[in-house]
């Protein structure tokens, strides 16, 4: 895989749900940042996690957090790891004691995951250099 570069989430914007929501990523070893276009659910769970709000019944990332522990995997990393198309991709690196994978999923989820766990979040090289802009 491309060499990876650690982010953080910048800035979540939340519209009417007829509008676009935004999650922002910005790199840590500069100032440079780009916005993903996700769904109006995923930027309110990001939203939701960054200020430890929870609901009385899990919500669906919850209970992927959940089925984790219970069979013992880990989120240790989320990647982002192309763009296809105008279309972000991204990876949950989990590992267990007996083995690693990468699962494919949408960054939204990916991050939103991320969030929960307080994992790290990277960004392949080759799609920071695609997408980001200084400042």
């Amino acid at each position: 895989m491309d060499e990876l570069v650690p982010v953080e989430i910048s800035r979540v914007v939340l519209q009417a749900k007829s509008e676009p929501q935004y999650v922002h990523l910005r790199a840590l070893d500069s100032t440079r940042s780009f916005p993903n276009v996700i769904g109006f659910n995923e930027a309110a769970e990001i939203y939701r996690k960054l200020n430890h709000e929870r609901f009385e019944r899990p919500m669906t990332h919850d209970l992927i957090g959940r089925i984790f522990e219970a069979t013992g995997w880990q989120l240790r990393r989320v990647i982002v790891s192309e763009v296809r198309e105008g279309t972000f991709h991204a990876f949950l690196d989990l590992v267990s004691d007996a083995e690693e994978r990468l699962v494919d999923c949408r960054p939204s989820d990916a991050i939103a995951l991320a969030t929960q766990f307080r994992t790290p979040i990277f960004v392949s090289r080759e799609v920071l250099d695609e997408v980001a802009s200084e400042g």
